[in-house]
């Protein structure tokens, strides 16, 4: 197969665009390089994603870096349990003047949504995000509206606090292509964060890097992102074992092998590759594929984690010998 060679140049542009938005959320959160570089990742990949971690280590800080680093329209949800649907979707209201029902577009009409503490709303108001996050549309009393690309939801929970929360359903899980933990920071990260958040909010500072117009773009150079069959059928192995593990009750859906090779291929963009290889699909399978994964009762027991079963599942799937570049 071959590709052309406005591929190679339009991925040229795509890492320097890329670091310019990394660089710019890098000056907000200190030493996590990995987990901005995952964000970046799945924004490329037209997916959406779950930060999930305990309170004070900077989920909502990294979605508004990566909001204001790019300049397109930004609305922030505060998940709480009185939140009703339409306070996510819109709502038709009656217009006195032209005596017609209008429709009044809700925070989810954006660019980029930031959910903040996205389990504190009850399941009916969690359902609302289902369809846009998967088909990128609205229906509201029997109209369909549809949503701008690009488009990404990005939500925050906290596992540790329960009370009051409602763990988000299979369904609701599956549709976001990767979560991440931010973790706890290094302590000359968080002595940096001392010196750079003690006297005003970096976020104040931060200006956009990027346009809408220019993420579009590196969106379609990632799909151009060459896939050889042996590297699609390891991304079906890597999904496949999780079905059949003893350690698992619930294994990955086929949607998620979609979103591993969609994020593959933006790994691999920014790796300034037009091709993906088994690394990257090494690499992303913890993040795409443990969150969608229930541990079986006996894996509960011995406290074995989805994210633990996935890694040594990557370990046991035969990894393709193959070329995994394009034929030029």
């Amino acid at each position: 197969m071959a590709i052309t060679h406005d591929v190679g140049d339009r991925l040229e542009e795509l890492t320097s665009t890329a670091h310019r938005i990394r660089e710019a959320i890098e000056s907000v959160i200190e030493g996590k390089s990995d987990v901005v570089r995952l964000t970046l990742t799945v924004l490329l990949a037209e997916g959406h994603l779950l930060i999930e971690d305990v309170p004070g280590v900077g989920k909502t800080m990294l979605a508004k870096a990566l909001a204001r680093s790019i300049d397109c329209p930004v609305r922030r949800v505060q998940f709480t349990p009185d939140l009703l649907p339409s306070d996510i979707t819109g709502v038709s209201a009656y217009n006195q003047q032209t005596r017609e029902f209008e429709f009044k577009p809700g925070p989810v009409f954006a660019n980029i949504v930031v959910g903040d503490e996205i389990n504190r709303a009850s399941p009916k108001t969690q359902s609302a995000l289902l369809e846009c996050m998967e088909e990128h549309q609205v229906t509201v009393d029997g109209r369909t509206y549809h949503l701008d690309a690009p488009f990404m939801v990005i939500a925050t929970q906290n596992p540790i606090e329960m009370e009051g929360t409602y763990p988000l359903p299979e369904a609701q899980r599956d549709r976001f292509t990767a979560r991440i933990a931010m973790g706890y920071p290094e302590a000359s990260a968080e002595l940096d964060m001392l010196d750079v958040h003690g006297a005003a909010s970096p976020l104040d500072k931060l200006q956009p890097v990027a346009t809408t117009a220019e993420v579009r773009e590196l969106i379609d150079a990632v799909r151009a992102v060459y896939v050889a069959q042996p590297i699609k059928r390891y991304a079906i192995d890597l999904v496949t074992s999780t079905r059949h593990s003893p350690d698992l009750r619930l294994g990955a859906s086929p949607r998620s092998t979609l979103h591993l090779v969609r994020a593959a291929r933006a790994h691999a963009a920014l790796a300034g590759r037009d091709y993906v290889i088994p690394d990257d699909l090494q690499d992303l399978a913890v993040p795409v594929l443990a969150h969608r994964l229930l541990p079986s009762v006996e894996a509960q027991g011995q406290r074995r984690m989805p994210e633990q079963v996935m890694a040594d599942l990557v370990r046991m799937v035969p990894v393709p010998e193959t070329q995994a570049g394009p034929r030029r």
